[in-house]
């Protein structure tokens, strides 16, 4: 049965249970897989605009990301275990062979984007391309916060707070937050069409709230820490690698007076391309036919 606020139309869906996650999955086209991974605070209905202009020539995968949406898994623990990158990855890795898929890229835009990299880092004989929309590495980003740029990051900080604390805090705004979010980090405000924001809404329920919150901690306590052991030890990832990032996003902007993402990135990888797009924060959305000509060009 369709769920009206997870579907894209067009794609089937079938349900899977992986370690403790119950997946709602989608997939449509023939060809190539390709696995399509959301960001904050939204679900993969984010990528309506470009899945089905991807399917033309590829078979593509999208869910939402353990504990966001419809998919459900148990609370993380205090540190965020079960939702650090290297769990979330590891999950979707075996998911996607199970749909019959042991090779394959992905595209990841905010939280998703640090799914993939960790995916490609963890899994270089699956991964064969990976695109990473308006992230850099989880170490390089607490590293690169300024007084100037910290309060555009205002989630890495509330949602990581302990037990109960920001379960508490979140769960009494959780529909503020996501819509304050969906209408500030866009270009312009109304980017976003209401229903979509409507279904963001519905998506963070107060039962998903510990399950982000225990993302964004893992990320804080555990991402951070495993990205600085790479990047000490010369980790780089192996496949291509393109980079976007929304030209008019501030959070952004405010950071890029001394460099751009594919600088921060260039340490990390070797085969690198990637460019500013016209947008804000949320690409697949603000600017899906630039995205989409450019990813129809990377992608196999």
């Amino acid at each position: 049965m369709a769920d009206p606020d997870s579907d894209i139309g067009g794609f089937e869906y079938e349900t899977l249970m992986v370690g403790s996650t119950t997946y709602r999955v989608g997939h449509a086209g023939a060809g190539p897989p390709v696995l399509l991974l959301h960001g904050f605070p939204q679900t993969h209905y984010c990528w309506r605009f470009v899945a089905l202009e991807l399917t033309a020539q590829r078979t593509v995968v999208a869910c939402d990301l353990k504990g966001y949406g419809s998919s459900a898994a148990p609370p993380g623990g205090p540190l965020g275990e079960g939702y650090s990158k290297r769990e979330m990855a590891s999950e979707l890795v075996e998911l996607m062979a199970r749909l019959g898929h042991d090779r394959f890229a992905v595209v990841g835009h905010d939280r998703g984007g640090r799914v993939a990299y960790r995916m490609a880092l963890d899994h270089p004989a699956v991964v064969t391309h990976l695109a990473v929309l308006n992230v850099v590495p989880t170490v390089d980003q607490f590293e690169r916060m300024t007084p100037e740029t910290a309060l555009d990051f205002l989630p890495f900080f509330l949602l990581a707070q302990p037990a109960a604390f920001a379960e508490q805090v979140v769960g009494a705004s959780a529909e503020y937050l996501v819509r304050h979010a969906l209408e500030t980090w866009t270009a312009t405000p109304d980017a976003i069409e209401p229903e979509a924001a409507e279904r963001y809404v519905r998506a963070f329920p107060p039962e998903a709230v510990p399950r982000v919150c225990a993302e964004y901690r893992a990320a804080f306590h555990i991402d951070r820490s495993m990205d600085a052991t790479d990047r000490a030890a010369g980790r780089r990832i192996e496949c291509p690698v393109l980079v976007h990032w929304g030209g008019e996003d501030a959070a952004v902007s405010d950071d890029a007076a001394t460099d751009t993402p594919l600088d921060v990135w260039r340490p990390w990888i070797h085969d690198l391309r990637g460019s500013p797009l016209p947008a804000g924060h949320f690409l697949p959305e603000e600017s899906p036919k630039e995205l989409t000509t450019s990813l129809d060009a990377f992608l196999p």
